[in-house]
């Protein structure tokens, strides 16, 4: 019983070895360009429909500078910018832009309340009651667009589509100047 139960464990080892192969590897960037694109979109969808000026209003207690022209900023950043890296258009430009923003929320709002993203303060007959989220998913939307930085797009994408078209032009450069 115990040398089946090891063989089935090593078998299933050995699957996730096939998995972890090159040719697997180069889709690593694609279900977090997927997650990071809906979380982004989905915070600049919900700033939006508030209207940028509610969002103005909690940047302004937050002590940031000209809070309306960076919450019109952050909206339409977090908006757009999900939009690309969902497409994977412009990963590596858009994702610095979206780390500062990150950045700018980590400090001057999420710090305060420690690191966890989910802080139970209560328990009621309703369930628990949660504070408000440390910086826990900050660092961790900020590791994964490093990750999209230092590793691209990924395939399905429209870097490695303009990548490919770059290659083929560069070929054909190439070619002509041969002749």
């Amino acid at each position: 019983m115990l040398f089946a139960a090891l063989g089935q464990f090593f078998e299933r080892i050995a699957v996730l070895e096939l998995l972890n192969r090159e040719g697997w590897q180069r889709w690593i960037p694609v279900p977090i360009r997927m997650i990071l694109g809906v979380g982004f979109m989905a915070h600049g969808w919900a700033k939006w429909s508030r209207g940028p000026a509610v969002f103005a209003e909690l940047l302004k207690q937050a002590h940031v500078p000209m809070p309306l022209v960076n919450a019109w900023l952050v909206t339409l950043l977090e908006i757009f910018g999900g939009l690309a890296l969902l497409m994977g258009a412009f990963v590596t430009i858009i994702s610095v832009p979206l780390i500062v923003s990150m950045l700018g929320a980590m400090f001057t709002v999420n710090i305060k309340y420690g690191f966890s993203a989910v802080n139970t303060i209560g328990l009621t007959a309703q369930g628990p009651q949660f504070g408000p989220p440390g910086y826990e998913i900050n660092l961790l939307y900020i590791a994964c667009l490093v990750v999209l930085i230092l590793g691209g797009a990924g395939p399905l994408s429209i870097d490695a589509l303009r990548s490919r078209l770059r290659q083929r032009h560069s070929r054909a450069i190439a070619l002509t100047k041969r002749h």
